[in-house]
């Protein structure tokens, strides 16, 4: 098989997902476009310059649906002679649209990809397509479903994670972030987002709280207590699952968890044919891919079983790996995965994660992929990994590899 490199890898700054956040008026398909047509700039990239364009996003209904991916391409400044296809891990939606790209290549199927995705949550909410698994009372009675909330919380009963440690968690996200944006880390990547004057919009992450404290954070009340206690409640279905649990700890609140925001990534996935023949120097291999299944009602524990598949399948080990990046979708879900493999934090979302910078959950998965590749870059690390727990009960994980 052949390898496929990364040559390049971009975001758009992540916006509040309210209706006076700085990107509620652009659309999924404007701010997909924007990626696109940086990737294409940046890269001097002509005419049918890559075989396909593989978007994920979470919601699919609405300006989301319709196949997104070619829509975008359409809108965009790209050959109309590029399709698009439009996919949907949940929250991996955009990790795995990098991993096919990138097993595509590998398998011969083209010479180049552009991969990624968008949620644009302030104009399409969460859970607004009616998922089955948890509208449809057989799957949901089957799966002894809960919403993701209360996973986390049962995570953080089952592992032993206090309200402190999962404040403490994300008082450090925030702190990273605001020094990693200070010390402008993320400047290789960010793509400002301006209207159709070619005016500014936004060009920083907008979502994040520096100030946050243990004081601040210990006043806010537990999100989902009243929707697991208040009779009848997810409580009682989720201790009918695990019953060696007297009751679930509710410790998860809106500062310790991810942010709900609107943004858009892109990652442009070649062989080394691709890079000779356009002129363009890889940055990284990407080494292996991952996906599995896991418990549907603890849901968010995916990062773990996923991380020992891909290091399984490569014939590594947990030290092998010089940096991680871990989607903060919840405190628990990275305390877990840090447990788990006796992780070090120093190692891990150095500069910050989805509690700081918000979790736009069709892209996220190509945004920690970049963040990762950037900071590998800049520390001259050799190996990293990105994983990403997924609603359902799954995990994603990719492994890159320095040049």
């Amino acid at each position: 098989m052949r390898d496929a490199f990364i040559y390049d890898a971009i975001r758009s700054p992540r916006g509040k997902a309210r209706k006076d956040g700085s990107l509620h008026e652009i659309t999924s398909v404007k701010l997909s476009a924007d990626m696109l047509n940086a990737v294409k700039a940046r890269n001097g990239l002509e005419g049918h310059a890559v075989e396909d364009v593989i978007w994920g996003n979470a919601t699919q209904v609405m300006e989301q649906g319709g196949c997104l991916a070619r829509t975008a391409v359409l809108a965009s400044e790209l050959d109309e002679a590029i399709p698009g296809l439009s996919i949907n891990r949940f929250c991996a939606s955009g990790m795995e649209a990098v991993n096919l790209a990138a097993n595509q290549v590998r398998g011969g199927a083209g010479e180049a990809y552009i991969a990624g995705g968008v949620e644009c949550m302030s104009r399409v909410p969460m859970g607004s397509d009616g998922a089955a698994i948890a509208v449809d009372p057989s799957v949901a009675m089957k799966t002894y479903f809960v919403p993701q909330g209360i996973s986390a919380d049962i995570i953080a009963t089952e592992y032993g994670f206090s309200r402190d440690d999962v404040d403490a968690f994300a008082v450090e996200s925030q702190k990273r972030a605001a020094q990693a944006w200070q010390e402008e880390r993320f400047s290789r990547s960010i793509v400002p987002i301006k209207d159709i004057n070619g005016l500014p919009i936004l060009d920083r992450d907008e979502h994040m709280r520096p100030d946050s404290d243990m004081q601040a954070l210990g006043a806010l009340k537990p999100s989902f207590k009243d929707q697991g206690e208040v009779m009848p409640g997810f409580d009682q279905v989720a201790l009918m699952k695990y019953p060696h649990l007297e009751r679930i700890n509710h410790v998860h609140h809106a500062g310790n968890s991810s942010g709900i925001v609107d943004g858009a990534a892109a990652v442009l996935v070649g062989s080394e044919a691709f890079g000779s023949a356009n002129g363009l120097t890889p940055r990284a291999r990407i080494k292996a891919t991952a996906k599995i299944g896991t418990d549907p009602t603890i849901m968010l524990t995916g990062p773990v079983p996923a991380t020992q598949k891909i290091l399984a399948d490569s014939g590594m080990e947990i030290g092998d790996i010089d940096l991680f990046e871990v989607n903060e979708a919840f405190s628990s879900v990275v305390l877990r995965f840090m447990q788990a493999f006796d992780a070090d934090h120093d190692k891990l979302n150095v500069n910050g994660g989805a509690i700081a910078m918000g979790h736009p959950l069709g892209a996220s998965g190509a945004i920690i992929i970049g963040t990762l590749l950037d900071e590998m870059e800049r520390r001259d690390a050799e190996t990293g990994l990105a994983t990403l727990c997924v609603a359902s009960g799954m995990g994603a994980a990719t492994i890159i590899e320095r040049i």
